[in-house]
């Protein structure tokens, strides 16, 4: 069975939307990570925010600098979870139908690599009250935005994690790396 990792940018203080704010800590370090996450996966899992900024964003860039990413994005299998959107322009992009439980149950099902998401909004907080999610990254930004955007998100979820990694960069990130505890 396919793994579901998410993975998501926060700063100290729990912000995650529109992280302009971890340009300055993309460097060597994280580039590796991130390599290491899109190189072990074959599918994208978003929602429709994620998709409208990604699909704005990734094809516009250089598909022949490997620094970039934009040949993974913009070339792997996305999968959008959302009821308005109908005709998807970004390349290999499917719109999820029907439940979004079942939905994502069946991917992971499927023979392949792992499935990658973005960011922790409703479709993770679902996924995860689900228990489809196999993994979490945190990447922790050694910056204060504001107001905490993460509570709705998280206000009717209740889970246990245990850390099976961390990676401390030279620049303060922290990537925090865990997985659902088994419940007895």
């Amino acid at each position: 069975m396919r793994k579901l990792i998410n993975s998501t940018y926060l700063t100290l203080d729990g912000v995650i939307e529109n992280p302009v704010w971890t340009s300055p800590y993309f460097a060597e370090e994280a580039a590796e990570v991130a390599a290491g996450l899109t190189a072990g996966a074959d599918a994208l899992i978003m929602g429709r925010a994620t998709y409208d900024g990604f699909s704005q964003a990734w094809p516009a860039m250089d598909e022949s600098d490997p620094s970039t990413g934009a040949a993974f994005f913009n070339n792997v299998k996305k999968y959008v979870a959302s009821t308005t959107l109908r005709d998807p322009s970004w390349k290999n992009t499917e719109v999820l139908e029907g439940d979004l439980v079942e939905a994502v149950a069946k991917l992971k099902a499927q023979e392949g690599k792992d499935i990658v998401q973005y960011g922790y909004g409703e479709v993770t907080a679902r996924l995860v009250k689900a228990g489809l999610v196999d993994e979490v990254k945190f990447w922790i930004h050694p910056v204060i935005e504001g107001v905490p955007s993460f509570a709705g998100a998280l206000s009717d979820v209740k889970a246990t994690f245990e850390l099976i990694d961390t990676r401390v960069f030279k620049n303060g990130v922290i990537v925090a790396t865990y997985r659902p505890k088994a419940t007895a």
